[in-house]
This record gives structure tokens, C-alpha cells and sequence, in this order.
């Protein structure tokens, strides 16, 4: 399975992505964990990510795409993938289907975790207090969200004008999001929704 999972920062991507690699058998790949492992190296890239992070901005395409593509290399990727945080924009949709092209491993499904934005700032102020992430500070959130709505959102489109796209209610018990994107993956968009 190749899958990309869309939904604003706080929208439970990462959370819906850990429940579902074992079952699937296919890595997690979070550029957000990329980069923050980036950051707590200490690397040239990850303090020039740091800084553009926690301004509330969004890290360049070129080097997402470079590190995405080392990374689907690597022999864990080859039975698929589960992508958290990438795509963000049509540009780096398009430069995705022009690299997943090229190695030979077309998305199988695209699945949008819908989430209220003031949920999403509860939710983060709560993932602040809990682990101190600059990226989870309430401002840095509506920052982020501003950026999400501009950028990001366009994406689903993209993916749903090539019938991808399913979009999934993230809202409630985290087990029912999780039946509700099992029920996407396997087609039943009717249910999606609770």
C-alpha cells in the first residue's frame, strides 16, 4: 500500500499513520520527523529547519523531495509507504507523482483526515504542554493553519480530480478515525463520516 496521508498540522496524520503501519506493513515516513531528527542532529540542514519552523513557515520543496527520495530507496519502502506532511503544496504534488513514477511505485490512495481548526488548536496546546514542541505553541499553530488553508488544502484537489482522494471525519475516539480510514482504504466512502 502507498499511501499519502493530507489533513492540517494537529489533524492526527502522525497518530492515524503509527496505528496503521504495522497493519499495513509499510513504513511511516513524516518529513516533520525527518526534519525535527534533522534538528536534534544538529545538522547544517536541520538548524536552518529549526529556524524556519518554528517561524511558523514551511521548509523548502527542493530538500523535502531529496530527502524523500533517499528515503523511498531504502528496502523497508519497497512494499509502500505511508506518507505524513508531504505533499504540502501542488508543486511537491506533481514532483511526487513525477518521482513515484520513476521508481516504479504509483500512490494507491490518498486519504484526508478533516479536522475543525479551533480542535486543532486544543489539540496542539495540549501536545505543547505535554512535550514543549516549538511547532505546537498556539501562535505558531494559526500560523501554520494560515499556511495549510493557502497552500496545502489545494492539494486534496489534486489528488481528487485523479480519484484518490477520501475524505475521513477526524473528529471523535481515536479508534473510530481509525476504523474510518480503514473503511476509506478499502473503498467505502459511504461510512467515512462516523
Amino acid at each position: 500500500m502507498r499511501l499519502v496521508l493530507l489533513g492540517a498540522p494537529g489533524s492526527g496524520k502522525g497518530t492515524q499513520a503509527g496505528r496503521l503501519k504495522a497493519e499495513l506493513g509499510v513504513p511511516h515516513i513524516s518529513t516533520g520527523d525527518m526534519l525535527r531528527a534533522a534538528v536534534a542532529a544538529g545538522t547544517a540542514l536541520g538548524m536552518k529547519a529549526k529556524a524556519v519552523m518554528d517561524a511558523g513557515h514551511l521548509v523548502s520543496d527542493d530538500i523535502l523531495l531529496g530527502m524523500l527520495e533517499e528515503r523511498l530507496a531504502q528496502d523497508d519502502a519497497r512494499a509502500g509507504f505511508i506518507l505524513d506532511g508531504y505533499p504540502r503544496n501542488l508543486a511537491q504534488a506533481a514532483a511526487l507523482d513525477e518521482l513515484l513514477a520513476k521508481i516504479g511505485q504509483p500512490l494507491d490512495a490518498v486519504v484526508k483526515l478533516e479536522v475543525p481548526n479551533q480542535a486543532i488548536i486544543e489539540r496542539c496546546e495540549l501536545r505543547f504542554a505535554a512535550e514543549g514542541r516549538a511547532d505546537d505553541n498556539p501562535d505558531t499553530v494559526r500560523r501554520r493553519l494560515g499556511v495549510y488553508a493557502e497552500q496545502t488544502a489545494p492539494v486534496a484537489d489534486f489528488y481528487s480530480s485523479r480519484g484518490k482522494l477520501q475524505v475521513v471525519d477526524g473528529v471523535g475516539d481515536l479508534d473510530e478515525v481509525t476504523a474510518r480510514v480503514k473503511r476509506a482504504l478499502a473503498g467505502d466512502s459511504a461510512t467515512v463520516n462516523g
